[in-house]
């Protein structure tokens, strides 16, 4: 019988995509009072990979990549994907944007050997977590690389995504080396 314990704590990570770029900014803030500090930011990404979001969030999308300190609980990972879709109804209610859908908050979490992302969307790789919401390995780190599945998304496969997401694994490692952890 194997012993039970309480999995290490892992580091908060969102994806955000919109057409607008005043969008991204004015997300931080909400972002920061729900999950921590902004720990480190990606550039804007173009986010071409598919025209799957055009009809409700409209053309030339970016992608912008967010991790936040401090280090919590996996566990949260259902209560993330709650929150942002919370986030999304209030600035498609209240952003003054034109679109049904002008941002896209995708949380997930990294830790030393995988990359998991949150969705409501069930499929046969993702496992349930509560209240609708489920998880998927989207990437997992071996011999020295982020290595992808069959179901990656296209952009999670690319070289840009995988320097950040290294620099995730370090602040893991770091902070885990000096406990700098948030019990919840």
């Amino acid at each position: 019988m194997g012993i039970i314990h309480q999995p290490p704590s892992v580091l908060p990570i969102v994806a955000i995509f919109s057409r607008h770029e005043d969008a991204f900014e004015r997300i931080k803030p909400p972002l920061e009072l729900l999950w921590g500090k902004v720990a480190l930011e990606s550039d804007l990404f173009p986010f071409e990979q598919t025209n799957y979001y055009e009809a409700s969030m409209g053309a030339s999308l970016k992608k912008q990549l967010l991790a936040f300190l401090p280090l919590i609980d996996p566990v949260r990972l259902a209560e993330m994907k709650i929150q942002s879709n919370a986030l999304e109804e209030d600035v498609a209610r209240n952003g003054n944007f034109a679109d049904s859908r002008p941002i896209n908050i995708d949380p997930g979490y990294v830790d030393l050997g995988k990359l998991v992302l949150a969705s409501s969307k069930d499929f046969a790789h993702r496992i349930y977590l509560q209240q609708g919401i489920f998880a998927e390995i989207t990437l997992f780190y071996s011999k020295g690389a982020w290595r992808d599945h069959p179901w990656t998304f296209p952009d999670y496969r690319e070289s840009t995504y995988h320097s950040f997401l290294n620099q995730c694994r370090e602040i893991v490692f770091r902070e885990r080396k000096i406990g700098n952890v948030k019990i919840s």
